[in-house]
């Protein structure tokens, strides 16, 4: 009985620090000036449909970012949404599923 709550106490250790880092840190690019305008809808969506792709390359190369932070805000968040949910299933099919009886 003793080593499942000693079993408990560690994996609710290991997920409060999974959680926990997963919180992201300081922006160093925030109040800095960037050459051109700050993208837009457009640029959010396809950053949205690409996250994957760049998520992989930033694990080998620290300058690829799956965010764009000199962006237009909220424009340039709707389209990433957007772009991330359409292309990389948002859920409306297992709704549609769920509610069709045999």
């Amino acid at each position: 009985m003793r080593s499942h709550a000693f079993a408990r106490a560690v994996v609710l250790l290991l997920v409060a620090a999974l959680l926990t880092s997963c919180a992201p840190g300081a922006n160093p690019l925030a109040h800095t000036a960037a050459n051109g305008p700050p993208v837009g809808f457009l640029y959010g969506l396809w950053h949205g449909a690409i996250i994957w792709v760049t998520f992989f390359v930033s694990l080998f190369d620290p300058s690829v970012s799956i965010y764009e932070v000199h962006n237009s805000g909220w424009s340039y968040n709707l389209g990433f949404v957007i772009g991330a949910a359409c292309l990389h299933g948002g859920g409306g099919a297992a709704a549609r599923r769920r509610g069709k009886t045999d």
